[in-house]
C-alpha cells in the first residue's frame, strides 16, 4: 500500500488523538494538539493515510519570534507522531519533509523544533540557526531551519505558543 500525506480534517481528530496517545508516553502530546487547535495556533496539520487509516501526524503552530529586534515570521514543528508498530518505516520522515516543503511555498522565514539532531538534521534543521534565538528550550535539542531569504540573526527570541506552557 502506498502512504498518502494530506491535510488533515475535522473528521480524522479522534484518529489523530489516537496515534498522539500511542506514540507518547502521556497524553500530554494529544492534549496539546487539542488546545493548539482550540485557541487558532494550528497553521498545518499533517496525517499520513494508508488505506484510510490514520498512521502519522505532524503539526505545525505559530511562533512569536524575533530576529534583531525585528518581528519575524516564524513556526514550530511538533508534535510528530507515528504509530508505535509503524515506525522505523519513513512515514515521520514523509511528514516532516512535506510539512517543511509546504511552509516553503508561505511566508515563513524560520521552522523550530525540539528533537534530535541526529534525526532532524537530514531536513535541513541545526542547532546553530537556532542558537541566537532565546528561548525556554534552547539547548542541544532546540533546532532551526530558516526559510526563503531569512538571514541567522546575531540575536533573537523564539516563543512557542501558550498552549506549549502546560508541557512539562
Amino acid at each position: 500500500m502506498t502512504i498518502e500525506i494530506r491535510d488533515a480534517t475535522a473528521a480524522d481528530a479522534a484518529a489523530i488523538r489516537a496515534v498522539l496517545v500511542a506514540a507518547f508516553p502521556t497524553p500530554a502530546e494529544a492534549d496539546l494538539v487539542q488546545q493548539l487547535e482550540r485557541d487558532g495556533d494550528a497553521v498545518l496539520s499533517l496525517v499520513a493515510v494508508e488505506a484510510s487509516q490514520v498512521l502519522g501526524h505532524v503539526l505545525v503552530s505559530r511562533m512569536s519570534a524575533e530576529a534583531d529586534g525585528r518581528p519575524v515570521r516564524a513556526v514550530g514543528i511538533g508534535p510528530v507522531a507515528v504509530q508505535p508498530e509503524r515506525q522505523r518505516q519513513g512515514i515521520g520522515t514523509q511528514l516532516v519533509r512535506s510539512a517543511v516543503e509546504r511552509l516553503r511555498d508561505q511566508e515563513e522565514r524560520f521552522v523550530f523544533l525540539v528533537g534530535d539532531p541526529a534525526y532532524y538534521r537530514r531536513f535541513g534543521f541545526d542547532t546553530a540557526t537556532a542558537a541566537p534565538f532565546a528561548s525556554p528550550y534552547a539547548g542541544d535539542y532546540f533546532m532551526a531551519l530558516a526559510l526563503k531569504d531569512a538571514e541567522v540573526p546575531a540575536t533573537g527570541r523564539a516563543d512557542y505558543a501558550g498552549a506549549f506552557a502546560a508541557i512539562e
